[in-house]
């Protein structure tokens, strides 16, 4: 597993991942299972920031480590 996520790309996963995961910020939604997706990519998004690796970019070929 090569890292194939930029800086840019990892410092906005990490901002998202704060905001979704951050008790104040936090989107609320009516329905449930919205909120547990959305929590879900939260920690996800956290994830890959710190690994600098996406599954989906190797699935498509992308590598934005350069960049």
């Amino acid at each position: 597993m090569t890292q194939n996520l930029g800086k840019l790309d990892r410092v906005l996963r990490f901002t998202l991942a704060f905001w979704w995961l951050g008790t104040p910020w936090v989107p609320q939604f009516e329905i449930g299972l919205i909120n547990t997706v959305i929590c879900f990519v939260g920690w996800i998004a956290l994830v890959e920031s710190f690994l600098g690796w996406c599954w989906l970019h190797t699935l498509f070929g992308i590598d934005n480590k350069n960049q």
